[in-house]
């Protein structure tokens, strides 16, 4: 087998655009890899025969974008025309689109190749990817323990080196959090930055499509083509282009860095903040000024998440009754066919979560939950907004431990938030975060470290990043995807 994947994408951009090897070389390797790693479980839905017809008809085509032929698998929540896209549920599990996500436009656009569909937390709920009705994957540095999630395998797959690149989304963490426990970059942009048209909605005002990477500099070059306003999304930002890799290699000299007490507080297992604390005091051996500070209802976090993450999912799920969407139970009469299709279409994790949602909106409950989380989510964000003033950027973990083995605390519903609890923040205020790797556990679990920029500023998160990781030029070859 050819090992033209472990390249980087400029090495594959000039062997590509010089005719030393083709498109269908690249899907052919990834295919190679796939079917070598099945017991990863990273993929729902693979479409060889369209990878393969795409990359045909890419050899006779412009081959200027950077990203041209580069293969690239897509969560599935993410609508791709013609290509099964089922959520990880039994209620979607043979739902093919009749159209593309705005950001599926914009991959075939840059001449990706779409390789699949990678598994994941039925509907993106879930911080390990175990509630997916396919079961789960796994993550490729251990296959005893959890990949993260909701999009746990596009982490799997990136991890892996099964494709390069992989798209994911966050509501509450699930690029970071998975990009975290598998040694990757991961990030969630500005709310608005990349549209939302075709992701099929968990909590509207906390979801966001984002880029899954194997360094700094080939994320940034993936977010490049994922933005950009669209009037399909009412809360698309319209924003002029950039390049979001300009400010990589810059000197880190002056900048100001903030770090929340309540990030690095007991909460965080302490292997975890010895690393991230070796990266504080690189920063500081180089110029840059980092402050611990406070912010406030960073530990109201988890709590506001469940009220307006539920509630939103309550609503946005309620469209698949078995009529319009989705599963359809035999039934004898029109409240059967209601009750059965969502008893037996949805899983345990959703079902509860959607309950819990309708509860939490109903009547008063409105009022006493919802209407006050949002008044403390906008609290919480003014507090950022306040740190923002003083400070460029601001650091943590971005987990309280690394990844976890395989059925771990399945029985407690309030683990999976707990996992979420320092992503979940940056969801609530609408900011870019991203994970960069920075190390290892004595298990040989990759430790990850949470960037957080203000607002539409993650050119300056690239620049930090990208400086870390070439001070720290860890190892994150699994060694494992050439079997």
């Amino acid at each position: 087998m050819n090992n033209y994947l472990d390249l980087s994408i400029n090495e594959l951009h000039e062997l590509l655009v010089s005719g030393e090897i083709k498109p269908k070389d690249l899907v052919l390797e990834a295919f190679e890899r796939i079917e070598n790693n099945k017991d990863l479980n990273a993929f729902i839905t693979l479409d060889k025969e369209g990878a393969i017809k795409r990359a045909k008809e890419l050899e006779n085509m412009d081959k200027s974008s950077i990203l041209y032929g580069i293969p690239i698998a897509i969560k599935d929540n993410i609508t791709t025309k013609g290509l099964r896209t089922t959520c990880a549920s039994h209620m979607l599990e043979n739902f093919i689109p009749v159209y593309d996500a705005t950001v599926i436009e914009k991959v075939n656009e840059s001449g990706m190749i779409i390789v699949g569909k990678t598994n994941m937390d039925e509907f993106a709920m879930g911080s390990t990817s175990q509630t997916s009705y396919f079961g789960a994957p796994k993550n490729p540095w251990d296959k005893t323990r959890i990949s993260g999630g909701s999009s746990g395998g596009s982490a799997s797959c990136v991890a892996a080196r099964l494709t390069p690149i992989a798209l994911g989304s966050d509501t509450g963490g699930s690029i970071r959090q998975p990009a975290s426990y598998c040694g990757l970059v991961g990030m969630k942009p500005t709310y608005g930055r990349i549209s939302r048209h075709g992701l099929i909605a968990f909590a509207s005002s906390l979801d966001q499509i984002g880029p899954m990477t194997r360094n700094v500099y080939e994320n940034a070059l993936v977010l490049n083509t994922l933005v950009g306003y669209d009037k399909r999304d009412i809360t698309s930002a319209k924003r002029e282009t950039e390049d979001f890799t300009r400010l990589i290699g810059t000197d880190i000299k002056g900048m100001k860095i903030a770090v929340p007490n309540y990030f690095m507080s007991d909460i965080v297992d302490e292997e975890i903040k010895t690393n991230v604390n070796n990266v504080i005091s690189l920063l500081k051996k180089h110029g840059a000024k980092v402050d611990f500070i406070d912010i406030a209802h960073l530990e109201h976090a988890v709590t506001l998440y469940q009220i307006i993450a539920m509630g939103e999912a309550s609503s946005n799920l309620a469209r698949f009754d078995g009529i319009r969407y989705g599963y359809s139970a035999d039934a004898k009469n029109i409240d059967d066919l209601y009750e059965q299709s969502r008893a037996l279409g949805f899983g345990r994790e959703v079902k509860r979560r959607i309950m819990v949602g309708s509860y939490l909106l109903s009547g008063d409950n409105a009022n006493v939950y919802y209407t006050k989380a949002l008044e403390i989510r906008a609290a919480m964000k003014k507090s950022f907004d306040e740190a923002f003033k003083n400070y460029d950027l601001i650091i943590g973990p971005t987990t309280t431990t690394t990844a976890y083995h395989l059925g771990e605390g399945m029985d407690d519903p309030r683990k999976t938030f707990l996992d979420d609890v320092l992503v979940i923040p940056v969801n609530m205020a609408g900011l870019p975060g991203m994970n960069i790797p920075i190390g290892f556990n004595k298990s040989h679990m990759p430790i990850g470290m949470h960037i957080i920029g203000n607002k539409f500023e993650e050119a300056k998160m690239y620049a930090l990043g990208a400086f870390i990781e070439k001070e720290l030029q860890l190892n994150l070859e699994v060694g494992e995807h050439h079997e």
